[in-house]
């Protein structure tokens, strides 16, 4: 009797578990979806335009995502995620690498004026060498379009508006490189 029990509750924490990651992620895709993207990639979305912060490298103001006819990259950030501060180092890189290319943005869903002043945001990207355009999203819109968590998470978008590439953790500036390359390559068809 007793490994009946122990049966039936291992089985409910894996339905619990289940549908905890459908909450979360949405209902599994069945399509090749081998680069990890979660179904993004071949996805479009309306332009959606965001705040921008007054930091190095950004100034306050607004920016249109995906750029209207320009290949457009996102870094997904938080200030106090670890991983996000080590892939500094490498968005600096890549940032450096594909220049005016693309649009270059990262974008934080923090409050700004709540949980972090706009100050400490500017000088948190000071500390970690940011020097690019700081999106603002506080409503968590535009990241829950592109499924910018768990962090640090990345797209890749081309002129078109549509989802080139996608992955989330740390990444080198070869592998965020590749990943921009996609959108490139698919506004050169």
């Amino acid at each position: 009797m007793r490994r009946r029990e122990v049966l039936a509750g291992l089985g409910s924490a894996g339905v619990v578990a289940g549908a905890g990651a459908v909450a979360a992620f949405g209902v599994p895709s069945f399509n090749d979806d081998s680069d990890g993207s979660s179904g993004l990639v071949g996805r479009q979305h309306d332009p959606y335009e965001i705040e921008t912060a007054d930091a190095p490298g950004s100034e306050a103001g607004t920016v249109t995502v995906p750029a209207p006819d320009r290949p457009t990259f996102i870094d997904f950030f938080a200030t106090w995620c670890d991983p996000c501060i080590k892939q500094m180092d490498a968005l600096a890189t890549t940032h450096e690498r594909v220049g005016d290319d693309v649009v270059f943005l990262s974008v934080t869903s923090e409050p700004v004026g709540e949980s972090i002043t706009s100050e400490e945001l500017a000088e948190w990207w000071d500390e970690n060498d940011g020097n690019w355009t700081i999106g603002l999203d506080p409503t968590s819109e535009l990241t829950s379009r592109y499924w910018g968590s768990p962090y640090p998470s990345a797209v890749a978008i081309d002129a078109s508006g549509t989802v080139r590439w996608h992955d989330s953790g740390i990444k080198t500036a070869d592998e965020l490189v590749a990943g921009i390359e996609r959108a490139l390559e698919s506004g050169a068809e």
